[in-house]
C-alpha cells in the first residue's frame, strides 16, 4: 500500500510534505516535514496557532485568510488531485487540513 501524501506549495516552491496518518471526521491528520520555502511561511501558520490558542476569533480569521491569500496548494503524491481550496493548521511536526 503506498504512503499517501502532498507537497504543499506556494508557487514553484516547497513549504513542506505531509504524509497523512489519519482521517478524524473533516480533518486529514499528516505528519509535517518542512521544505525550503517553510520559514517564510511560518509565521503565518504560528500567527493563526497563537490566535486560536488565546480564543481571539478575529484574529484567528485574520490570519487564516492570508494563509489562503499565500496562493498555497497541496500536491497530490503519484500522479493524486492537486486541492487548492483548503484550510491548513500546521504546529511543529503536526499538519492537518480540510477540504
Amino acid at each position: 500500500m503506498t504512503e499517501e501524501c502532498w507537497q504543499l506549495m506556494c508557487g514553484d516552491r516547497l513549504a513542506g510534505t505531509l504524509r497523512m496518518e489519519a482521517i478524524d471526521m473533516f480533518w486529514t491528520d499528516c505528519t509535517f516535514e518542512p521544505g525550503p520555502e517553510w520559514e517564510v511561511l511560518r509565521p503565518l501558520f504560528d500567527a493563526s496557532r497563537d490566535a486560536w490558542v488565546r480564543g481571539d476569533r478575529e484574529a484567528a480569521m485574520v490570519a487564516d485568510h492570508r494563509i489562503r491569500a499565500a496562493g498555497l496548494v497541496l500536491a497530490g503524491s503519484e500522479g493524486g488531485a492537486t486541492i487548492t481550496d483548503f484550510l491548513i493548521r500546521i504546529h511543529g511536526g503536526k499538519a492537518r487540513f480540510r477540504w
